[in-house]
């Protein structure tokens, strides 16, 4: 009896058919639809575009689960364990666990971390083929989940970049990989007197299109589609990397560097402002944190000094250095 539960303890743990429902849950909006009074199966399939019959199933398995309940007509109610699935719940999970969005696509290339474990490459690129940031540029639908995915928050103490520098000299910044906008929209408004470029792959340069003009900002900055493994708009004056390097191994690494010394010429700046998630990786759940990044990203951790080593190895050599966090450090070199 004793082997036969531990059978079932591990086949429990090795379950996927428990997160995959809740994820599509998730997806398909179906505690928002039940919030807002849609209860019956018939009902959810058409607010949720589904097969009644498979969504049925699906309902009954949350009923097994405890998130959700039959009322006394036989439709669903919500449990209180479902509500932070909801949209508008204030701690909502509902997009980190969206299987269409940007952290859930992620997520599902956790599938992959036997390529990780073996190679050191992100699970993604064992999954699917391909890196998450070109598979997020496919086509433009990811567009949309980039977009709801963009708080606008500053993270990893990214203010450094607006406070620990001298933008006061500076007159154009090229934001290098700028995703969404949230920095470079958060630089210039504090910074009145600077002009910005943000270079990122299509669906992310869409969005920060919109970001740029929703902050009132298109008469002095822009988003141009492009890699920065290819050449970048030369001639600004600062080309900032900010929590770029760690998505990428040492060689890529300064093929990027590489471009932004290229671009930058003899007068402009390369700033550097990394992150380095060691002290993340050494939290309570040590090992569980250090195996999920490694499967997104092959370098979460770099320090201050294998940062200058990579820009020495581009032809790069530190001309400042300024503030280090325990996350983020800010680093300037010029060519």
């Amino acid at each position: 009896m004793e082997d036969l539960a531990r059978v079932e303890h591990l086949a429990d743990l090795a379950d996927l058919l428990r997160p995959a429902a809740i994820r599509t849950t998730a997806t398909l909006g179906v505690v928002d639809h039940i919030a807002a009074g849609v209860t019956d199966t018939e009902g959810l399939a058409r607010a949720c575009g589904t097969r009644a019959d498979v969504l049925d199933s699906l309902l009954r398995y949350l009923v097994e689960l405890e998130l959700l309940d039959h009322d006394a007509d036989g439709g669903y109610v919500l449990r209180e364990a479902a509500q932070p699935l909801r949209e508008d719940h204030p701690y909502t999970l509902r997009e980190a666990l969206r299987l269409d969005g940007v952290t859930g696509r992620s997520d599902v290339a956790l599938m992959g971390l036997a390529h990780t474990v073996r190679t050191g490459e992100p699970a993604h690129v064992g999954l699917f083929g391909r890196g998450y940031w070109d598979s997020l540029n496919e086509g433009a639908a990811h567009a949309e989940a980039i977009a709801r995915a963009s708080s606008g928050q500053l993270v990893f103490d990214a203010e450094l970049i607006l406070d620990g520098y001298g933008w006061s000299a500076v007159h154009s910044v090229v934001d290098v990989g700028g995703n969404s906008g949230t920095i470079l929209t958060a630089l210039l408004l504090r910074h009145p007197h600077l002009r910005g470029t943000l270079v990122d792959l299509p669906n992310q340069a869409q969005v920060a299109a919109g970001a740029i003009a929703r902050a009132g900002l298109s008469d002095r900055c822009e988003a141009v589609s492009g890699s920065f493994f290819d050449p970048l708009p030369a001639g600004r004056d600062v080309y900032l990397l900010s929590a770029i390097l760690g998505d990428w191994d040492d060689e890529q690494a300064v093929a990027i560097l590489r471009r932004c010394a290229e671009a930058a010429g003899g007068t402009g700046k390369v700033l550097l402002a990394d992150v380095n998630l060691d002290v993340v990786m050494r939290g309570e759940q040590a090992a569980r944190m250090e195996l999920w990044l490694r499967a997104m990203m092959p370098t979460p951790v770099r320090t201050v000094d294998q940062l200058k080593r990579l820009g020495q190895a581009a032809g790069l050599r530190v001309t400042r250095e300024g503030p280090v966090t325990p996350v983020r450090s800010l680093i300037e070199f010029s060519a």
